[in-house]
């Protein structure tokens, strides 16, 4: 069906939001009509804590940002680096919030975390702890599959810390889309800049910072088409969403998602007389 409406004519506007070998799918075949398209795409986000950051907002952020829904939103981080100044500090608080998250169902009012959308999914984030863990990384909490007595065919995965993590490891070049944080030290601004921007990907990023000069320069370093400063949590219907790169390229939300259904039409007119 959807093959129909990419060779119709008719059909002059198509919005999606999914993976990056569909989106790519639906611009290779909208080039016949020269449709014109919205794809929000997948996402590698980076989370960046600078050593002058306040410690707990940046745990904060980060629990918000990327537990929610299970760590399964496009905007979750997926990469998380901290300043060596402050990693074991950080690493502590985070682990502390993190092993008390409660994993269970939602029809359980004191559940946290819910399962993953499928059996698959949790494969894919035991792939990616196997994985990180053969190439020297540390689990600190979680990293395990969870049997919930009060839904046993459910798909939980615990909520898992990892530390070591290293541009290699798959779960630093794949979207994990799960409950996992893998953390990597840094010493200097640039190179985790570079590290960040070392992706295909380019729809959201985090950093916390206490220097405004930072937020500047990080802000317009980072290839991304969202940027949270200090905040972990930057959805909303006024503000535009959307990425650069493999992550798409259109924007949903604020008055900048409705450019791409309008057309600018010019008129010349001579003075009547």
């Amino acid at each position: 069906m959807v093959d129909v409406w990419l060779g119709d004519d008719r059909v002059r506007k198509i919005s999606f939001t999914g993976s990056t070998p569909v989106g790519k799918h639906l611009a290779r075949d909208s080039a016949s009509t020269l449709k014109r398209l919205s794809l929000e795409l997948g996402g590698n986000a980076p989370f960046i804590v600078f050593d002058d950051a306040n410690i707990d907002a940046a745990v904060e952020g980060l629990m918000a940002a990327k537990f929610r829904n299970g760590g399964q939103t496009c905007v979750c981080p997926n990469r998380v680096y901290v300043h060596d100044v402050v990693h074991d500090v950080f690493v502590a608080k985070l682990a502390e919030r993190v092993s008390a998250l409660k994993v269970g169902p939602a029809s359980d009012p004191t559940s946290q975390i819910g399962p993953m959308i499928n059996d698959r999914a949790v494969e894919k984030i035991e792939r990616h702890v196997r994985d990180a863990v053969s190439q020297g990384a540390r689990i600190v909490v979680g990293g395990e599959r969870i049997r919930n007595p009060d839904a046993p065919r459910a798909a939980y995965f615990a909520p898992t810390v990892l530390v070591g993590a290293t541009p290699s490891m798959v779960c630093s070049c794949e979207e994990t889309f799960g409950p996992i944080v893998p953390v990597t030290r840094f010493r200097d601004e640039a190179e985790v800049v570079a590290q960040a921007n070392a992706t295909p990907f380019g729809l959201a990023a985090y950093f916390y910072t206490e220097s405004p000069a930072r937020i500047w320069r990080l802000a317009e370093a980072l290839e991304c088409g969202i940027v949270g400063i200090n905040e972990g949590v930057f959805s909303a219907e006024a503000a535009p969403f959307g990425g650069v790169k493999e992550s798409g390229y259109g924007r949903e939300g604020s008055v900048h998602g409705l450019d791409d259904y309008q057309n600018i039409k010019y008129l010349c007119q001579d003075a009547l007389e």
